[in-house]
């Protein structure tokens, strides 16, 4: 029988405002045991996050570095990415913060920034891939990618397997790598469109976006199945309506019409930090989790994806992230 605490948790994600919400986080602040996440030390341990330079994945970094981890910043601009950077060694003087530039919609360029990886740290811990964004019109990358679908699904998918081999070495060290794939609430709304993953037709820039999403999630239970005997976890997040200067540039009237309701950059980035950090979250794997516990990855009719659908969609992202492959040095 569920505790009452549980009851009182599944009542809130039924009603999706209240979960999402800042209300959420903190009334499970109160349910449950809710270690601090400065108790979870990572000394001597190395994150990478994906778009680190703002929002939840600067917030991440920040507690990830307070905890004692060494991190590495991917971003796009380096001006951005320096800015950041000092802002966080202000924060806390002495962290080991680095930053590598790429741009995850390019897959040249994300195989580029995983080989600079590789070999400023042979062994990586962490992987969270964060780095995101929603377009309001649809934009294709030098090789013909929509953006949204590369940045999101094709460049995270390729990072991933670049970095299998430094993520198996932090294992052998340490006992356990995790990768951390940021999603979104927004993914509930949409089922996988394996005819247009694109959105060749018909683009609309949060559709786009909650169908990226969507991928994130399945590819993170096949991730989890194939890398489960690598000592590699792979779980998916979301963070709620957290107040990011994403939200606040893709959807305006959300963000003012949610006001005083949106969660904190720290609060939506608790759960990504969480799953980096915590001993708990390391017996994990596959899951979908907001505020520390597993949420069910369906919601609405029509969005349910079949085996046969996630093979597939593995078999785009593997054909797609090796095109390009033998001409680009390594």
């Amino acid at each position: 029988m569920a505790s009452l605490p549980e009851l009182i948790d599944a009542a809130l994600e039924t009603t999706v405002v209240l979960s999402f919400t800042n209300v959420g986080c903190r009334v499970r602040r109160r349910l449950f045991d809710w270690p601090d996440l400065a108790t979870m030390g990572m000394e001597g341990r190395v994150v990478v996050v994906t778009g680190g330079n703002s929002g939840l994945g600067y917030a991440a970094a920040s507690q990830l570095l307070a905890q004692g981890a060494a991190v590495r910043l991917v971003v796009r601009d380096r001006e951005r990415g320096e800015a950041a950077c000092g802002r966080l060694l202000g924060a806390t003087p002495g962290a080991d913060v680095t930053v590598h530039l790429a741009d995850m919609s390019e897959p040249d360029s994300v195989r580029a920034v995983a080989s600079d990886l590789r070999a400023h740290d042979p062994a990586i811990d962490v992987l969270v891939n964060n780095a995101g964004g929603l377009l309001a019109d649809r934009r294709t990358t030098s090789s013909g990618l929509e953006v949204t679908f590369a940045t999101m699904v094709l460049g995270p998918f390729l990072l991933t397997r670049e970095l299998i081999p430094s993520m198996e070495a932090a294992a052998a060290l340490r006992g356990r790598a995790r990768v951390v794939n940021v999603a979104s609430g927004g993914m509930y709304t949409q089922g996988l469109h394996l005819d247009d993953l694109q959105m060749a037709r018909n683009y609309r820039g949060s559709v786009a976006y909650a169908r990226a999403k969507r991928a994130q999630v399945v590819l993170t239970e096949t991730w989890a199945r194939r890398l489960r005997d690598r000592n590699i976890t792979v779980n998916a997040m979301h963070p709620g309506w957290a107040d990011t200067p994403g939200l606040e540039a893709g959807l305006p009237t959300f963000r003012k019409l949610t006001g005083r309701f949106l969660r904190s950059e720290e609060e939506g980035a608790d759960t990504i930090v969480w799953l980096a950090a915590s001993t708990e979250a390391a017996r994990w794997t596959g899951k979908f989790w907001l505020d520390r516990r597993p949420r069910s990855a369906e919601r609405q009719p029509g969005t349910h994806t079949t085996p046969e659908q996630a093979q597939q969609l593995w078999d785009v992202c593997e054909r797609l992230s090796r095109e390009g492959e033998a001409a680009t040095p390594q």
